[in-house]
Parts: C-alpha cells; structure tokens; sequence
C-alpha cells in the first residue's frame, strides 16, 4: 500500500526538481536538455541511485543488516528520510532477491540504469536502436577559455531503451577527462544533441587530491557513445548503440 501511494505523491510533486544529469566526471562538460514537462519517474530514480546504493552498502558493511528486503530497505529509508528511496530499493530487491542484491551491492556491481530498470522505474526496450548520422565540432580551433560545441544527429527506428551518452576526451597531458548523462527512452524518429566543453581549468579541482586538467595546447580527440543502458555496464539491457569522434585544437 505504502509503495503506491509514496509513487503517486511523488509523481505529482517530486518531478520538477529531478536532475537529468547523471555521473558528470567533468564541470567542464554540460549536456544541452531541452525542457519537458511530464510525469516521468526515470530521471527522479536516476538523480537518487547513487546516493542510494552507497548508503546500502555502509547499512549492510557498518550494521550487518541482511534479513529481508523489506528490513533493509526500510533502514534505507529512514537514513535518507525518504520513503520514496526506500520503496524503489525494495522494488529493486524482490526482483533479484536479498541475497543476490547484496552480492551485486558489495560488488558495486549495481549501475544506477539497471537498478531503476530493475525497479520498473525506467523503461527496457532490447530491440532499440541509434545511427549517429552528422558529428561535428566547432570551432575547430581556440585559445583556453573557449566553449566547444559537440553538435550530432541520431536517427533510431525501433527506438531507444533507456541510456547514456557517454563523452571522453583524450587530452594532450593524458588526464582522463569526460561525463555522463542520462538518455531518456525514445521514440522513434530523429532527434538532435549538444554538448558544451569549456577548456578551462577547474577552480575546484585540488592537485593535492587529484589530477587536474590544464587545457594545454595541443589536440583533443572527442568521443561520444550513445548507448543502452549505461555504457560499459555488463547487466542485462545495455548495449552501445553507436559512436562518433572528432577533435578540437587549443592553441594556447
């Protein structure tokens, strides 16, 4: 009963401050969204999973809760103080059951796509589909400062499942720079996509901590991948659907 109604409230409240962006690497990369207004779950699972999936595994490494599911989702809700965060890793866990959800959690071998697929919170579609059809990065050259801008086409026609569009950039001092965002299931048809990259460094990188990317001149190779489910994932429905490359010069 609490499962619905926490699902209902959240439909009618919770969407409009979901984040669509998903596992950004880089402030330096954004994705250009184009606003909808709907009542879609997906991208409100999406924004909470990570956060979720850490906090699972302290519950169960910290405090040894096992028993069922509904036990330590319900120790998950209360830690987060939403029931609405519990309700999606129980419906997570009855899929796979308690023992194998804890398996892939200790494993960190869950990906926030999957464990919302798994939650029924996100469409699957395995019969998708993605042709990148025009790839292009402009301007070709600039000085540090300068926003580059990744514009490409896809065309699918069986549609998408739901995904990622995974940017890497290869860098001149070989710092791995790149991002993720979420690919919202689509429909098919043809459909237009940007990503923004400004070369400069980032103010709230500490090269005590990490390396930190400089934007030195020289050549930056540029991949995108638009895929199934997360890219890279092993789970069930993910797949990378296709991929384009290009480059951009910095000259100083």
């Amino acid at each position: 009963m609490y499962k619905g109604l926490t699902i209902v409230l959240i439909t009618i409240f919770g969407i409009a401050s979901a984040s669509k962006h998903f596992n950004v690497k880089s402030h330096s990369i954004n994705h250009a969204i184009q606003p909808q207004v709907r009542l879609d779950l997906c991208p409100t699972c999406i924004n909470v999973a990570d956060q979720s999936i850490n906090i699972l595994l302290n519950l169960i490494l910290d405090s040894g809760i096992i028993g069922t599911c509904g036990t330590l989702c319900q120790a998950l809700a209360e830690k987060t103080g939403s029931q609405l965060i519990g309700t999606i890793c129980d419906l997570a866990c009855d899929v796979v059951g308690i023992d194998e959800f804890i398996k892939l959690i200790e494993k960190a071998d869950l990906d926030p796509i999957w464990y919302c697929e798994i939650a029924k919170f996100c469409p699957i579609n395995d019969h998708g589909d993605a042709k990148i059809t025009t790839f292009s990065v402009l301007p070709a050259t600039g000085r540090q400062g300068t926003t580059f801008a990744i514009d490409f086409s896809y065309i699918t026609l069986n549609g998408t499942g739901t995904g990622e569009l995974d940017v890497d950039i290869h860098t001149p001092d070989r710092i791995p720079l790149g991002a993720g965002f979420l690919l919202e299931a689509k429909k098919a048809g043809t459909y237009n996509e940007r990503i923004s990259v400004k070369a400069e460094p980032d103010p709230e990188c500490d090269p005590t901590q990490q390396p930190c990317e400089e934007w030195l001149p020289g050549i930056y190779n540029v991949t995108v991948r638009i895929c199934n489910g997360e890219c890279g994932s092993k789970h069930p429905h993910s797949a990378i659907y296709d991929a384009g490359h290009g480059s951009f010069t910095l000259t100083g």
